[in-house]
């Protein structure tokens, strides 16, 4: 059986990297129990790169094969929206996260995290038909 607590303690411990944004991802081969991969938020560096993200590029750009159906992906903070569709098209087939998106309200000195934004984007439609 596997660990899940070993797991989502590593990724705390990559999380302390940012104690700002305290967000990080490992990957793990649920056969085997190697972690494959790891990521942190370097936000600071690109508005999409949180730990999740971080973790799927370092996967990918290992060269090593692996079977994406016993990926597991553990992650300090459920997955926002972003991270969710990079996990779904990475093919990882299971995520276990320590504490809700509703929960990290208020994380980052009062600010939230993953408050919602009015959208003033326009998206223009049909300009190939």
């Amino acid at each position: 059986m596997i660990d899940h607590e070993h797991y989502m303690r590593r990724a705390i411990e990559l999380a302390a990297k940012v104690p700002d944004l305290p967000f990080a991802a490992v990957i793990v081969d649920s056969d085997s129990g190697a972690i494959l991969a790891e990521g942190w938020n370097k936000t600071s560096i690109h508005p999409t790169w949180h730990g999740e993200i971080h973790a799927i590029n370092e996967l990918a750009s290992s060269g090593s094969t692996f079977n994406s159906k016993v990926l597991a992906l553990y992650t300090t903070a459920e997955p926002c929206p972003v991270c969710q569709g990079a996990i779904l098209w990475s093919g990882i087939q299971s995520v276990v996260y320590g504490t809700s998106i509703r929960s990290c309200r208020g994380v980052a000195g009062g600010r939230s995290t993953y408050r919602r934004r009015k959208s003033s984007v326009a998206v223009p439609r049909g300009i190939a038909h």
